[in-house]
């Protein structure tokens, strides 16, 4: 017997089969199978011996010929041609909404993919560039924050932003994530407690990153661009036997770039090698490690008045740098390792174990604006000094998955439990720093002055345990339900100079529920219900300890397949974020919990391909994002940085033949309707309309691009946390890339 695995394939089928019997002399069998993980395994069986195998690649897919091993006719050979695409926008199965491989036209909630081949295309650089490809996903900080925490339908940020990676939760979940080893990006949209733990209600970020291939792939590319822009990155994967039981991945990127900001350069780089095991025909084990560095100033922004609102000085230009170039860095240092063990105990029944461990230093100085004086150029400063701020994670995950049937209802029952530990350990102080006029700014070391305050090393504890069940049911072959529910229980502990200063335990249960409708197969019209939860620490004025915080949604939908490669969400939402911190009015030093707010709109995702070569992802979304209880900010306020309409479209055709085949070109159009700048509504930041380019060649295993970010370089402010800390996208910048596979 032979077999030959082929990653990111899926077998259109109806049953997902395909078998031939006896189709040649010597060949006893043919079949062909999906996967988990869209994979598909062609499988072939010999009389006498097993035969001999080769895969070579075509125009039209791969080609695996077989050799029998016949003693009178050793040259016969049959072919078999798969035509499964290696790269493409549509991923048609995830395991995100359900932590198991799932068909997302039979999830009843909206999950968005960006995929490889649209990380490739745009030359994206951080995960929230790759974000702009969804609808409801807008930025809550810096295009050049050392940080990653944007928006979901209305929530996110860094009080409720929620990341995880493979399915686990991330360590230091705001730092910046290494591209290099990204396969794609999944965003569950709405609460998700129930798979994931506590969180905020908008949504889930999954990174999924790249693991070992069964045939070799290696791959080698380099970047120059504007501002003395530069990056290359490493992609190596194989075999270590030849029966391929001893799989192996390396990715080792680096990036570096002065930035359009004055002082203001990053250099990032990591790598990541992954070796998989098969221990036997039903025994997988993955182990993981990675590595990122990156160390850049800390962007704080630039003031309202001179950028969004006049200012009798003038206008600031987008350049200017108001920290201290000599003094302010952050730096960060993340080790993540970890294993995944499936075990089939037969072809029913699964059980999966996880393990990931992550430790993340970051020490910064990190300058903070104060107060723009009355005279609108001087700006007071402050200077935080982290020398030490280190993050250590531990999460272990354990479940099992079983299909059986009751009568003549299928069901898919995921049972399983995860222990999660973080300890957070800081020192700092805070020191004085002289103003600075903003638009004649003067920078000197000798502008720090005396320590302020000398805080004592705290550290954060927090044990977290969750147990979860979930049941995918199939009524009939066009309606399914999904039940599922987890309960949590949190404690945090807090030290002050390794003295206990507070504790806190909480638990929670977080149900969801979801049903799906086909009323004819390319069509699912669903329904859902979710909840989500976070732990709020501390006490009221009556030393009461605070609620946990909870996250309510409803949401109603259609996913449609326009075609076998094309597909599209259609999404109403409703969601409900109470418990929310807000002043008691009898002492304005305390907090209670009666503050709530509210987000619903409508949200239109298309990702796939239009005709063979023309792609396209593309997203609307109409989000109201408001205060509905507050004690300090106005009933009816819109949450800050939530736009009511934002639209993108991302659209790339490649010529499929003639003496330009390969010639490719894509256009990106990114609308950002006018939002507010904080939540007391005092200012707000213009819409926007931002144009990308792209010019590409493909011919063979090479390939060289051109892009074109800000086409017609528009002056634009993506997003803002105070009336002192606006921050201005980036003008026009190009991009050349050349990458060449082996």
């Amino acid at each position: 017997m032979h077999f030959a695995d082929i990653p990111n394939a899926v077998l259109t089928l109806p049953n997902g089969e395909f078998q031939a019997v006896d189709p040649t002399q010597g060949i006893a069998s043919v079949s062909v199978t999906n996967l988990p993980g869209e994979n598909v395994r062609v499988t072939v069986t010999g009389f006498d011996a097993p035969p001999t195998a080769q895969v070579s690649a075509v125009a039209q897919g791969l080609v695996l010929s077989i050799a029998p091993q016949l003693a009178e006719s050793e040259d016969e050979t049959i072919e078999i041609v798969v035509t499964g695409e290696q790269d493409g926008y549509r991923v048609p199965e995830t395991a995100t909404g359900t932590r198991t491989d799932t068909p997302t036209r039979d999830i009843p909630f909206s999950i968005q993919i960006v995929p490889q081949q649209v990380l490739r295309e745009q030359q994206v650089q951080r995960v929230s560039e790759a974000l702009r490809n969804v609808a409801g996903v807008q930025a809550d900080q810096s295009p050049r924050s050392a940080f990653e925490a944007p928006r979901i339908r209305g929530f996110g940020g860094f009080d409720s932003f929620n990341t995880v990676r493979n399915g686990l939760q991330a360590g230091a979940a705001f730092t910046q994530i290494g591209v290099g080893n990204i396969e794609r990006i999944e965003v569950l949209k709405g609460p998700a407690a129930a798979l994931f733990s506590q969180g905020g209600p908008g949504g889930t970020v999954n990174i999924v990153t790249k693991q070992p291939l069964s045939t070799p792939f290696y791959n080698i590319e380099a970047s120059v661009g504007s501002f003395e822009t530069y990056s290359g990155l490493i992609d190596l994967s194989g075999f270590f036997d030849q029966a391929n039981n001893v799989l192996y991945r390396f990715n080792a990127y680096g990036y570096r770039t002065d930035t359009f900001v004055d002082f203001f350069d990053i250099k990032r780089y990591g790598f990541a090698p992954v070796v998989s095991l098969r221990l036997d025909d039903d025994t997988d084990l993955t182990l993981e490690a990675e590595y990122n560095y990156f160390e850049q100033p800390n962007d704080r922004g630039l003031p309202a008045k001179g950028t969004v609102l006049p200012n009798p000085n003038g206008e600031l230009p987008i350049n200017r740098f108001l920290g201290e170039p000599s003094i302010d860095f952050v730096s960060s240092r993340s080790t993540r390792l970890g294993f995944n063990l499936e075990h089939r105990l037969d072809e029913n029944w699964q059980i999966r174990n996880n393990f990931r461990v992550s430790f993340d230093r970051q020490p910064q100085n990190s300058v903070f604006p104060d107060t723009l004086l009355e005279d609108n150029r001087t700006l007071t400063r402050r200077l935080i000094v982290a020398e030490q701020q280190d993050t250590n994670t531990y999460i272990l995950n354990a479940d099992v998955v079983g299909n059986f049937n009751t009568g003549n209802i299928s069901h898919q029952l995921l049972i399983g439990f995860d222990l999660y530990t973080l300890n957070n350990t800081v020192r700092s102080l805070e020191r004085s720093l002289s103003p600075i006029d903003i638009f004649n700014p003067v920078y000197s070391s000798n502008n720090v002055r005396e320590i302020i305050a000398e805080f004592p090393t705290s550290s954060t504890n927090t044990d977290q345990y969750g147990v979860y069940i979930q049941d995918q049911i199939r009524l009939l072959d066009n309606l399914k339900f999904l039940l599922g529910g987890r309960f949590d229980w949190v404690e945090q502990r807090t030290k002050e100079e390794g003295e206990l200063t507070g504790s806190q335990s909480d638990d929670a249960f977080s149900p969801r529920v979801g049903i799906v409708y086909q009323p004819i197969e390319p069509i699912s019209l669903y329904a859902s219900y979710s909840r989500s939860f976070k732990q709020v620490t501390g006490t009221g004025l009556d030393n009461r300890l605070f609620e946990p915080e909870r996250g309510t949604q409803y949401e109603f939908g259609v996913k449609a397949d326009l075609s076998d490669r094309l597909a599209a969400t259609l999404a109403y939402f409703n969601i409900t974020r109470a418990n929310v911190l807000t002043e008691d009015p009898n002492d304005p030093n305390f907090s209670i919990q009666t503050g709530e707010q509210q987000s619903q709109g409508i949200e239109l995702d298309v990702t796939g391909e239009i005709l063979p070569g023309w792609n396209i992802i593309a997203g609307y979304a109409y989000t109201n994002a408001e205060i509905t209880e507050d004690n300090t900010y106005e009933v009816g306020n819109q949450i800050n940085n939530v736009p009511n309409h934002a639209f993108n479209i991302w659209t790339t055709y490649e010529i499929q033949q003639g003496s330009l085949q390969g010639l490719g070109f894509g256009l990106g159009l990114f609308y950002v309707g006018e939002r507010e700048g904080d939540l007391d509504n005092s200012f707000s930041l213009p819409s926007y309309f931002r144009t990308d380019a792209a010019i590409f060649y493909n011919r063979g295993q090479f390939r060289v691009a051109l892009n074109v970010r800000n086409l017609f370089d528009i002056r634009y402010f993506e997003t803002a946390e105070s009336d002192l800390r606006v921050f201005p996208g980036e003008p026009l910048t190009l991009l050349g890339s050349v990458s060449w596979q082996f």
